[in-house]
């Protein structure tokens, strides 16, 4: 966010001080949205939300995706790593000691079940993500697994992990409980069987890499997106 005029309100507290940018940016926090999902989730017009979603935009706290399950619709998603400096500046501007400096890691070892159509890339790079972080017990699966690709392996590898993993149907985990059930691609979101337990289901809407011409770089840029989001997973939710 730019520079501002140390006498009058850091720019995330001008935005955030309004009550339905702040029922947004909690809404966001949570899962990505779509826009008749937010409209509902705070009852509030669409040309209403519509708005006050273009003023986070344009302070780029949040970024939109067309989904890759229905081209006419766009998910919403917050971006917490901004969000973490944002409210870091706002503390500091207000006194040097109140800084945070970003979310701080809490332990926990939760289990979370990580979903995504061909089970061969980003749902098992996830759960590789969230075990070598906290040790939580993470699984993966997809409706329509496949074997897992090469790139995800050399990407996970850039972190330290040696990634093996057999290609799960999630029809053969409908059945385990999980306090956290996380969607990563549009398409498994509209096919994914309800869990016993009633746990915590999340949306994240991340671009397949193996559709993407880039090849591996989309991997890399793919692991470094899942990294940041599993980061403040376990630092805020998780425990």
């Amino acid at each position: 966010m730019p520079d501002f005029d140390a006498s009058t309100p850091p720019p995330f507290v001008r935005l955030a001080s309004d009550p339905l940018r702040w029922r947004l940016l909690q809404e966001l926090a949570r899962s990505d949205r779509r826009v008749r999902e937010l409209v509902d989730a705070v009852g509030q017009p669409q040309n209403l939300v519509s708005y006050h979603l273009r003023k986070l935009r344009t302070a780029e706290l949040v970024t939109a995706r067309r989904s890759s399950f229905d081209g006419r619709d766009t998910y919403y998603h917050l971006d917490l790593r901004r969000c973490a400096d944002a409210l870091a500046e706002a503390g500091t501007a207000l006194h040097p000691a109140l800084g945070t400096g970003g979310a701080e890691r809490k332990p926990g070892r939760p289990r979370v079940l990580f979903l995504c159509t061909g089970n061969s890339g980003r749902s098992p790079m996830a759960a590789a993500l969230l075990r070598h972080r906290t040790g939580a017990e993470a699984a993966s699966a997809g409706s329509h697994p496949k074997p897992l690709n090469p790139h995800a392996v050399r990407a996970m590898a850039e972190y330290g992990i040696a990634l093996t993993h057999e290609p799960t149907h999630l029809d053969s985990v409908r059945r385990r409980r999980f306090e956290w059930v996380i969607s990563l691609c549009d398409r498994v979101r509209e096919v994914a069987p309800e869990f016993p337990g009633r746990p915590r289901v999340v949306h994240w809407s991340i671009p397949d890499p193996a559709r993407d011409a880039d090849g591996f770089p989309a991997f890399q840029r793919v692991a470094a997106e899942l990294d940041t989001r599993i980061g403040f997973l376990t630092a805020a939710d998780v425990r």
